[in-house]
């Protein structure tokens, strides 16, 4: 899988970091809000500041602790050794994988989930457009991959289950996609001046047109936007759009069964 080999071969460096203990660590599946919590974080810590917000690029501000690439490109490990604490880093490990430090250190950790077949959905198209991933194929065989957790990071399943089951035992703070663009609708009275300021500049519009966080800085060999844009829909419920009826239930009868032994209350509407 593309990247992943070059995790592979760095991992026992990867394994070995250990964060400060005043680091963040944002955990999600890839492709399940990831981008929008870490905008949302970082305007949280300069309190609704834009421009402090815009002072580098995303995978520049949030190292991407397990990533390698060839050089000359940096690594997430490279970024982290040239950037003072506290720092967020981000990370799509599964909760098994991550280093040791990050617990032993009772560093904060903020997991973010998506509903399953939304989450397939965004994934589907970033595999299409991530030039450094395998192609994904025909839309109903990548349904299948996903299913059986033959994609980049492995199994979502295993991934929000494995979180969620830890959650309390490791304080971490495990949150919904889904709830996050709820907030959004709060009417503006029920929130403060802040507030309102971090919501209306993480609103997928601001998202997308901000060049510090759309993923336009990637070079097109690597992102092709014209294939499909980094920044797609952010929507919950565009799941509808791609299923049909007998993939939705084929897909619906697999979900019961591997996750039957947890009650995570996801919902594919608001």
């Amino acid at each position: 899988y593309g990247k992943l080999n070059y995790i592979v071969q760095k991992w026992s460096n990867i394994s070995a970091f250990c964060p400060d203990p005043s680091d963040m660590l944002i955990a999600t599946y890839p492709k399940a809000g990831t981008t929008w919590t870490q905008e949302i974080v970082d305007l949280l810590l300069h309190n609704g500041d834009e421009e402090a917000c815009k002072r580098a690029s995303t995978s520049d501000r949030f190292p991407f602790l397990e990533i390698q690439y060839p050089p000359p490109i940096p690594s997430g490990l490279d970024l982290l050794k040239n950037m003072k604490p506290p720092r967020v880093i981000k990370t799509h490990l599964p909760i098994q994988l991550v280093p040791k430090g990050f617990w032993e250190n009772k560093c904060k950790v903020i997991y973010v989930a998506r509903n399953a077949k939304d989450n397939l959905v965004s994934y589907y198209h970033f595999d299409r457009m991530n030039q450094a991933q395998p192609q994904p194929g025909p839309w109903e065989e990548y349904i299948q991959k996903f299913m059986r957790g033959k994609v980049a990071w492995g199994s979502w399943y295993d991934h929000v289950k494995d979180y969620w089951k830890e959650r309390e035992k490791r304080n971490i703070l495990y949150l919904f996609f889904e709830d996050l663009k709820k907030v959004a609708w709060v009417p503006h009275a029920f929130r403060s001046g802040v507030s309102n300021r971090i919501v209306q500049l993480t609103s997928f519009k601001n998202m997308r047109d901000n060049p510090m966080a759309n993923y336009t800085f990637i070079p097109k060999i690597m992102f092709d936007h014209s294939i499909s844009p980094f920044m797609r829909r952010g929507e919950v419920g565009d799941w509808t759009n791609h299923f049909t009826p007998a993939q939705s239930q084929m897909f619906d009868e697999d979900y019961a069964r591997q996750m039957a032994d947890v009650d995570i209350p996801f919902c594919t509407s608001i």
